[in-house]
């Protein structure tokens, strides 16, 4: 068999398709992430007919170009609430009116194999946008952020996810010490609310980008 990896995640990305469409999600499988942003610019997006967008902290997200392509569309209202200019409860005002946009973008930290989407905040703008709010939602996905169940995910999030992303942020935590989750009390803890998405609805608002590449934390 020419090309093995590409095979076999391939395969991956097809099993996961079809665990999250029995649980209600609308499922796209891309090659990369330049395929990732023309899906959602080419066909999710005239869709869903969206006037208004924004977005929730990720780094896929942004690593697939969406994100100054999306801000230079005059025909979209956006809320930046990425833009790092803004007075802190200006900042944290604009998260608030995201989450009643017609369209959220953002990623996961984690996805089970049997179509389970688990998240980790600090704020919850992220998570609140994914549960409620927006009309429609797009999650970007590297492949490496499948796992096998709830268990793995959790501890994929806690032990490599929160810590990487405290030390990409500059937060004094002590997961930037050692590596992994201390259960800290820190006032810059970033771990605050745990969300576990297991069924979309309704069906179809939650739209996952799946892209055969690493990608993100």
């Amino acid at each position: 068999m020419e090309k093995p990896i590409e095979h076999y995640w391939m395969k991956r990305l097809q099993d996961l398709k079809e665990s999250l469409e029995v649980n209600n999600f609308e499922v796209y499988i891309t090659g990369n992430r330049a395929e990732a942003q023309r899906i959602v610019l080419e066909e999710i997006l005239p869709k869903t007919g969206a006037k208004t967008v924004s977005w929730g902290g990720s780094m896929t997200f942004m690593d697939t170009g969406l994100y100054q392509v999306l801000k230079d569309n005059p025909k979209l209202e956006v809320l930046d609430t990425f833009d790092k200019n803004l007075p802190r409860e200006e900042s944290m005002e604009l998260r608030r009116k995201a989450l009643l946009c017609d369209l959220f973008v953002t990623g996961t930290n984690a996805v089970t194999e049997d179509g389970q989407l688990v998240n980790l905040d600090m704020i919850g703008n992220r998570i609140g946008g994914i549960t409620f709010g927006p009309r429609h939602v797009v999650i970007l996905m590297g492949r490496n952020k499948i796992v096998g169940d709830l268990d793995q995910a959790m501890d994929r999030i806690k032990n490599y996810v929160a810590p990487t992303n405290a030390m990409k942020l500059g937060m004094k935590t002590p997961c930037v010490g050692t590596s992994f989750c201390e259960e800290c009390s820190s006032p810059s803890r970033i771990c605050n609310t745990w969300t576990i998405t297991e069924k979309c609805f309704p069906k179809g608002r939650v739209k996952i980008v799946l892209i055969n590449e690493d990608m993100g934390l």
